[in-house]
């Protein structure tokens, strides 16, 4: 295994970072932690690794001072905690004169499948000069259980699928300049290219497939999360339940989801499983990045509990996947790129009830404390529709003042006889701000 190890030290520090479309992921800059890196599957997490070395490097860090090392290796299998100090000694082995006088930048991918990798990462940061940042499968890197095993030594970075802007510099079209200022000809092809996002979605390798081709590969992602990320790992006793909770999320995007509800048809249809066990299927899901959920907004932890949640996709091409209508649903994948978009700025967001009964899609709260009350929809070509929806959002201004007010829609210009207070934006331009 020494050999091994030797072998792929060697050939890591040989490789150039591969070219790649650039993420925009935010990093967390507390010096003295590891970063994980953490997202759904496909995402381009290993992506993120290669960047963060090709950054270091433009900087002018010195090559063999960047180890990216990848852990999902069959000459690896059997490997166990007290294996790994010989990836430092063997490193060091072969560049002695950057121990204890250089930082070095260790990229650890997939380094869940060691058993017992938590002690060294945290000797690793308390004993040598090495910044270190971990990625791999959700299925054993999960969010809170970093947070538990690394003792509040590590921060997260999350990799989403693409955003707008990234889905645009994929394809070469990334726009310069700011879009508010565009030409209307630039603007007429935001346009286009958004309604393609919100049915293609931004799973990289899902880019440049043809529908069917698409659709497959996506079901495929789901499919594993499903088997290696929550049933394996959970042991699931009900995957038919499973399976019927996650055709219901995925298919109804932005759509209100009760476990009570949800437990009272599985019984109707004579699927006997436990309200417990569902309550813990949504977690795991949550957990695995297959959905995103979104809590009413309350004073009351109580009146968060009993209320429906708001349930998203991780990325609004799976929308088609699982949607039975045959409708283009482009508000729901608006709504949904919205919401994943306001997770990525690191807003906190809840849905809105109004005293009328009326409902705001999103109340963000933003790190810098501001707020903002946000609508979302495919359109306002309707005087009706337009109405209502201001309505909806003056009357959640009432009970949350401070916050900003805004509509996000396809098309701004088919907005009519909105008050000045409420900002209309149309949604390309929202997404690239």
């Amino acid at each position: 295994m020494r050999d091994v190890l030797k072998q792929k030290i060697v050939d890591a520090l040989a490789t150039p970072p591969p070219a790649r479309t650039r993420r925009d992921v935010r990093l967390p800059g507390v010096p003295g932690k590891a970063i994980a890196v953490i997202g759904p599957r496909r995402a381009g997490k290993t992506t993120m690794l290669w960047q963060v070395l090709a950054d270091r490097l433009r900087d002018g860090a010195d090559r063999d001072t960047l180890l990216y090392f990848n852990f999902e290796d069959e000459r690896l299998i059997g490997m166990t905690a007290r294996d790994l100090p010989m990836v430092v000694e063997e490193y060091y082995g072969l560049h002695p004169s950057r121990r204890d006088t250089h930082r070095v930048l260790f990229l650890l991918d997939e380094v869940q499948v060691v058993p017992g990798w938590e002690t060294f990462a945290r000797r690793l940061l308390d004993t040598e000069k090495i910044d270190l940042f971990l990625s791999g499968s959700s299925a054993r890197l999960l969010s809170r259980e970093v947070a538990t095993s690394m003792r509040g030594r590590a921060m997260e970075s999350l990799v989403l699928p693409f955003s707008f802007r990234e889905f645009l510099r994929h394809g070469g079209d990334e726009p310069e300049g700011r879009p508010d200022r565009a030409t209307k000809a630039a603007r007429s092809l935001l346009q286009k290219q958004l309604r393609a996002y919100l049915v293609t979605g931004g799973f990289p390798e899902a880019q440049r497939a043809a529908p069917r081709d698409r659709l497959d590969l996506l079901r495929s992602y789901v499919d594993a999360m499903l088997l290696r990320d929550v049933i394996e790992r959970h042991a699931v006793s009900h995957p038919v339940a499973l399976r019927w909770m996650v055709r219901q999320l995925l298919g109804n995007a932005g759509g209100a989801f009760s476990v009570n509800k949800f437990y009272n048809d599985l019984r109707a249809q004579g699927v006997p499983v436990a309200k417990d066990t569902l309550h813990a299927y949504l977690a795991h899901l949550e957990d695995a990045f297959v959905v995103r959920t979104v809590a009413i907004a309350a004073h009351s932890e109580r009146h968060r509990m009993v209320n429906p949640r708001k349930a998203y996709p991780v990325d609004p091409g799976l929308i088609p996947v699982f949607d039975r209508s045959g409708k283009a649903n482009l508000g729901h994948a608006l709504e949904t790129a919205v919401a994943l978009d306001l997770e990525r700025r690191g807003a906190e967001i809840a849905y809105v009830k109004t005293r009328d009964g009326h409902e705001v899609d999103f109340l963000a709260r933003f790190p810098d404390a501001s707020q903002r009350l946000i609508q979302v929809c495919a359109n306002l070509d309707s005087p009706v529709t337009c109405a209502r929806e201001v309505e909806t959002l003056l009357g959640a201004a009432r009970e949350h003042p401070r916050a900003r007010l805004e509509i996000v829609v396809l098309d701004a210009d088919t907005a009519r006889d909105v008050p000045k207070r409420i900002d209309v934006r149309s949604a390309s331009e929202w997404l690239l701000a």
